[in-house]
């Protein structure tokens, strides 16, 4: 029966060890046990689900943005910024959104129109949108921007940008119920995300350019406009976590989430997407991005350190791919084996 190959999947594989991961730090500590601040524990790491969900589109189609981060710290930072200046805080969130979509259609549009590896493009605007976002204060000033207070934005290059309104803290300390809002939205964009994904055009050119991307232009599959799209929605996701990242610790800052690269490439790779393209889904990197959350909290909670989780990061990372591999080269052997029999049977 069809419903019986869901037990097959690899995300359904995901769910069952995120619940044994639950029991097991329940059982190591009972906090776990408790919904509500299993829940809660989710603010912790939304901000990587927000970044990896439309990463596995990019990945999807062979390529890989790791300018994510910095894009996080300049919408953090263009959105204090253009706070102190004058601006409505949630008009400010939504120019720092714009600002994660044309970072996203400058790696996109170079990607696409260039043969560079993706990796050495999105390495070089990671370090092109750090600088930005370090500078930008001083930049803004000599080029007579005004904000409150006499020492003007330039004040601001090395120091968080405090104060912003209760209004705008509410997007983070908010729930629904027991479910906090930046959990919520994970859920919503996931959604969104994983309609786009399989039931559309995009979705379909998406898979076709990761598995052939020669094949896929000869078949008329717009490809530089679909990997500019990826592309966008990457730099869209990344800007969406640093302004959630922005109000959850009430301070912008050029340099917030610069230490989610890893965990944000390995919940792409252990949801199943491949680094080679061709295949991916939006619900296994939900699945293995809580599961990578919650283990990083299980392992705080024990005393383990951050540098001790790096480690288990980067093991998990190389873990998946290899396992991945494996899976792949016994579903060729598998296949081969049952080519062999027919041949023998006629």
């Amino acid at each position: 029966m069809k419903w019986t190959r869901i037990f097959r999947t690899w995300e359904f594989a995901l769910a069952v060890l995120l619940v044994l991961e639950i029991i097991v730090l329940g059982l190591i500590n009972p906090v776990f046990f408790n919904a509500e601040n299993l829940l809660y524990s989710t603010l912790d790491f939304s901000h990587i689900l927000f970044a990896a969900l439309p990463l596995t589109l990019v990945i999807i189609t062979a390529g890989i943005d790791i300018s994510g981060v910095s894009i996080m710290g300049l919408a953090s930072i263009t959105l204090g910024l253009s706070w102190v200046a004058g601006i409505n805080v949630f008009v400010a969130a939504a120019i720092a959104l714009l600002v994660g979509i044309l970072a996203g259609l400058f790696n996109g549009f170079f990607v696409a129109k260039t043969d560079v590896n993706p990796l050495v493009i999105t390495l070089g605007t990671l370090f092109m949108f750090a600088g930005l976002a370090q500078g930008m204060p001083a930049l803004l000033d000599l080029l007579g921007f005004k904000a409150y207070g006499s020492a003007g934005l330039a004040a601001y290059q090395y120091e968080g940008i405090t104060g912003l309104p209760d209004s705008f803290i509410a997007l983070t300390e908010g729930t629904v119920g027991i479910v906090p809002y930046p959990f919520i939205l994970v859920l919503i964009f996931a959604a969104v995300l994983s309609l786009l994904l399989h039931k559309t055009r995009f979705g379909r050119y998406l898979y076709l350019i990761g598995v052939n991307p020669k094949a896929a232009v000869y078949s008329g599959v717009p490809v530089q406009k679909t990997l500019v799209w990826a592309y966008v929605l990457s730099g869209f996701g990344a800007a969406l976590a640093g302004v959630f990242l922005t109000s959850y610790f009430t301070s912008a800052r050029a340099d917030l989430g610069g230490d989610a690269l890893l965990p944000i490439i390995t919940a792409v790779v252990l949801g199943g997407a491949d680094i080679l393209g061709g295949s991916g889904t939006i619900l296994g990197t939900l699945l293995a991005g809580m599961l990578l959350g919650f283990l990083r909290q299980g392992l705080l909670a024990i005393g383990v350190t951050n540098d001790l989780i790096q480690v288990v990061m980067g093991a998990l990372l190389i873990s998946a791919m290899a396992v991945k591999q494996l899976v792949n080269v016994y579903g060729e052997y598998r296949l081969n084996r049952r080519a062999l029999s027919q041949k023998e049977g006629r």
